[in-house]
């Protein structure tokens, strides 16, 4: 069976006139398993949503769904073991493991209303992003909020957080290495406004524009060869 989803997903990518892709990521698979090249238009952030705050606060959060691949465990671990707080907006079937490991400066708020979040997001000190995604919105949001980004050093997040703009990196996905930028982690070293600015280019508008010209510009190719 997997080889049979193999050769019909290669057959109908070969069917394909052009690909986008959400992220540097996904353009490097396209590349790698299609063989073939996409242009980067990154999803739409309704950025205008959010707003820095006059101060922050001193806790760090997470956003997600409670599901393993996630990997909202490094989130719990590291910052138990640092005792450092950390709320946690989301719901899932892995909150009770979570739980379980969780020391008392982690707050679990279950689904946070949306009219909350962006204040939630506002006043945090960082935003933790452990897991492993090909974009991330809700990196993208905090940013737009004016707060910087932790986030583990793969898949969109490469896009998004920049070292000393808006926000760290982590190189591996394990407890020990969050831990490491944790404890040199300065908040206060990062400018909300320059990094709302950098969350800018991934506003809903700038998808809309760049999506309306690439799709133009494909109309006008295969005309001029039809």
């Amino acid at each position: 069976l997997l080889q049979w989803l193999r050769v019909w997903d290669r057959s109908a990518a070969d069917r394909v006139d052009r690909f986008v892709a959400i992220s540097t990521e996904v353009q490097r698979r396209i590349r790698k398993y299609y063989r073939r090249e996409s242009e980067i238009i990154y999803p739409p952030v309704d950025t205008a949503r959010f707003r820095p705050a006059p101060t922050h606060e001193d806790y760090y959060l997470v956003v997600s769904r409670l599901v393993p691949y996630k990997r909202v465990d490094l989130a719990v671990q590291a910052c138990t073991r640092l005792r450092l707080p950390l709320k946690i907006s989301g719901a899932g079937r892995d909150l009770a493991r979570l739980q379980a490991m969780a020391g008392p400066t982690i707050e679990f708020l279950g689904r946070v209303p949306d009219e909350q979040l962006g204040e939630l997001m506002a006043r945090c000190k960082a935003f933790l992003f452990p897991g492993a995604e090909d974009f991330g919105i809700t990196p993208v949001q905090t940013m737009a909020a004016g707060r910087p980004v932790i986030a583990y050093a793969y898949g969109g997040a490469l896009d998004t957080v920049i070292e000393g703009v808006s926000g760290a990196l982590f190189g591996e996905q394990r407890v020990e290495s969050l831990i490491e930028i944790l404890e040199r982690f300065d908040a206060d070293a990062y400018d909300p406004a320059e990094i709302r600015r950098h969350a800018g280019q991934f506003d809903r508008a700038v998808f809309q524009e760049r999506m309306r010209a690439y799709v133009a510009r494909a109309y006008e190719e295969h005309a001029k060869w039809n």
